[in-house]
């Protein structure tokens, strides 16, 4: 059972990421990870992302009138990052999930900097047929064996050159589709329990709570400030976690 105290603590990282989302339209899945992944533990943050994930982006993916041709565009990388997900969630339950946080520190380190230094990431082009279903396995398997898929996923969907009401709805169908399948994968190595499932289903109201905060806020605060912010914040803890599982 959860102590009162890892439950408040579960509240506040899923407000928080909330709150940033609202402030610059991402956040949630790394500030959570970010918090509790070291305290509450990998598995059962990861499992806890799921409903609030899954809810928040389903909306986000029906939203708009690009979805046929985004899923025409993207169902390769779909399948392919469905395949890396299983891959990574076999993994992620035979080893150490000590290693699998020190991955994650990694990748959270590495993604905030490319996003404190906003490099021009080159449109794949002519090699998206083959480079798609690369990134997707790729970006799928550090997905289920880490909880997050920024780098290379989301890096790489900004890449293709879509309008911006096109890439938030790519990125919710994107969302949408490997959180249904990393729940599969949880329930088939039964990873997911009634207590978790209650307790991400309670987490979708303080992660609404701190997006509607963040929306009122947006326009009062400055958002190169914030995101500078943030990323740093985030790097710090990539960092720490990295320093984690050396010491």
């Amino acid at each position: 059972m959860l102590s009162y105290e890892t439950l408040l603590l579960v509240a506040f990282a899923f407000f928080l990421g909330g709150f940033v989302k609202g402030v610059v339209g991402l956040g949630v899945p790394v500030v959570v990870l970010a918090i509790l992944a070291t305290t509450v533990g990998l598995k059962e943050t990861m499992a806890l992302l799921l409903v609030p994930t899954i809810a928040m982006n389903l909306w986000q993916a029906l939203a708009g009138g690009n979805f046929l041709m985004l899923v025409r565009r993207l169902w390769l990388k779909l399948l392919c990052a469905s395949l890396g997900i299983w891959l990574g969630v076999e993994v992620l339950v035979r080893i150490d999930t000590h290693w699998m946080v020190l991955g994650l520190g990694i990748i959270l380190f590495v993604y905030a900097v490319l996003s404190l230094r906003r490099p021009q990431i080159r449109p794949p082009g002519k090699h998206e047929s083959w480079l798609s279903p690369v990134v997707g396995v790729v970006a799928g398997f550090a997905f289920g064996a880490s909880g997050t898929y920024m780098v290379p996923g989301v890096l790489y969907i900004q890449a293709l050159g879509l309008a911006r009401d096109q890439l938030i709805q790519a990125l919710g169908i994107t969302f949408f589709t490997i959180s249904m399948m990393l729940g599969l994968a949880f329930w088939y190595h039964g990873l997911l329990n009634v207590q978790s499932g209650w307790v991400s289903v309670a987490a979708f109201v303080p992660m609404s709570l701190g997006m509607f905060a963040g929306r009122r806020y947006r326009y009062s605060l400055s958002e190169a400030v914030f995101r500078k912010m943030f990323f740093s914040a985030l790097m710090i803890a990539g960092l720490y976690m990295i320093m984690r599982a050396f010491i």
